[in-house]
């Protein structure tokens, strides 16, 4: 059985490494994928990887569930377009590549006066206020259409000015760089706000607000100050968004997109900071990728998070740690065919069930086309028994089989983490 170590002769490597790796990724993902598409997928990546990091402030590193986070994105949005409307109209002297900032400032100074209400309570009285606000934004969206262009949006043209060396943010690629460096740089100041005072009290009243009250500090004025870190990264986002779409509508503002948020920076994992990030490059794939390929799609991510709910609490990110501390004692290969395993019975249920989900949909949506569809690369009949009977049949069989498999693995994990356990006290134990 091989052994796979991760070790790093100081921490000081290991950054290095760590950052250099991203910021070569970002440097060369539009090298290998090449297409316009592409190009604009990893600039929605980009995008959405700064505003999930920002939310995870208040989530992960706060313990603050918002369900409003997009208003402050949203409203970094509509700054944005309008200060792009007025460079493009010559009444301001400012470079497009700073039309995001003007989103963070917006969303820092919204995050301000509505966080100061926001903040005075914690828990699920804060939850409640925070919907209570993206609610009030959303609905004012449609009554205010000098600020949120009513129901068709604000648009603008991010190709304003003079180009500087050729670079005019006409081409995606031009812009997804914009976007790249903006991610990078924002990245790495959220992180290093982690390693803060203020990153370290936020944990602290998060964990127990009790004792941070105790030892002399004030846990509003923390969340607080949070907010309006994490209000102004969102806004960031935002301005991005706006260069990026060049349309900003009501949309934005949304609780769907609040939802979406919170939902992804949890199936990324909001315990750990790299999280976010899975989770916002999911988020584009299911928005962009699977929206396009069933109408289903929503059907699909309700239960991929409730399985993730059951099974993964922690998100990927937890996933990826504790197969890493498996790695680092050299206990993973053991465990290879189990994951395999898993991963066939996995597939076997999405089968059965996609099948079934696919036919109903296809039923009730796209009867005029006929019975008939297609299914990972098989032809169903809507309307035969058989085709309904192999899937029931698919599904039953896989889910007693994950099940089976299941408890087997927690059987092996178990074992595992009891040598690694022990392993450890040996090492404590020797002079």
């Amino acid at each position: 059985m091989g052994t796979l170590a991760i070790r790093f002769r100081s921490p000081q490597r290991g950054r290095w490494l760590v950052w250099g790796s991203f910021a070569l990724l970002l440097l060369l993902a539009p090298r290998v994928w090449t297409t316009s598409f592409a190009h604009t997928m990893l600039s929605q990546m980009g995008i959405a990887i700064i505003v999930c990091l920002s939310y995870n402030v208040l989530l992960g590193q706060g313990g603050m569930l918002s369900f409003g986070h997009a208003v402050y994105s949203g409203l970094g949005s509509f700054l944005a377009i309008h200060t792009l409307n007025l460079v493009s109209a010559g009444k301001l002297a400012l470079p497009v590549s700073l039309v995001p900032l003007a989103g963070g400032l917006g969303g820092l100074l919204f995050a301000a006066v509505l966080g100061f209400v926001s903040t005075k309570k914690a828990g699920t009285t804060f939850a409640m206020i925070t919907l209570g606000i993206g609610e009030l934004v959303w609905s004012m969206s449609l009554m205010l259409p000098e600020f949120f262009g009513g129901e068709g949006g604000i648009t603008g043209n991010r190709v304003a000015g003079t180009p500087v060396l050729g670079i005019s943010f006409g081409p995606q690629l031009q812009l997804y760089y914009l976007i790249a460096i903006y991610c990078f740089v924002s990245t790495a100041a959220l992180f290093a706000l982690t390693r803060t005072p203020l990153g370290r009290m936020l944990n602290a009243v998060r964990d127990n607000p009790e004792r941070v009250e105790f030892i002399g500090y004030s846990t509003q004025q923390v969340r607080f100050l949070a907010f309006m870190v994490a209000g102004f990264f969102a806004g960031i986002g935002g301005g991005l968004a706006a260069l990026n779409f060049e349309i900003v509508t009501a949309e934005v503002v949304s609780a769907a997109r609040s939802g979406a948020y919170l939902l992804f920076v949890f199936l990324g994992g909001a315990t750990f900071f790299f999280g976010p990030i899975i989770g916002a490059v999911l988020m584009v794939i299911a928005l962009v990728l699977l929206s396009e390929i069933t109408q289903a799609w929503l059907l699909y991510l309700g239960l991929v998070f409730l399985f993730m709910i059951m099974y993964a609490p922690g998100g990927i990110s937890s996933l990826i740690m504790m197969n890493l501390r498996l790695a680092a004692f050299g206990k993973l290969g053991g465990l290879w065919t189990a994951y395999l395993a898993l991963a066939g019975t996995a597939f076997a249920i999405l089968a059965g069930a996609g099948a079934m989900i696919e036919m109903v949909y296809h039923l009730q949506i796209n009867a005029a086309l006929g019975s008939e569809l297609k299914f990972m690369g098989t032809t169903l009949d809507a309307k035969r028994m058989d085709s309904w009977f192999g899937a029931v049949l698919v599904l039953a069989t896989g889910s007693a089989l994950f099940e089976l498999t299941r408890r087997e693995f927690v059987r092996q994990w178990g074992r595992v983490q009891e040598e690694i356990e022990r392993e450890i006290k040996q090492r404590e134990a020797a002079p």
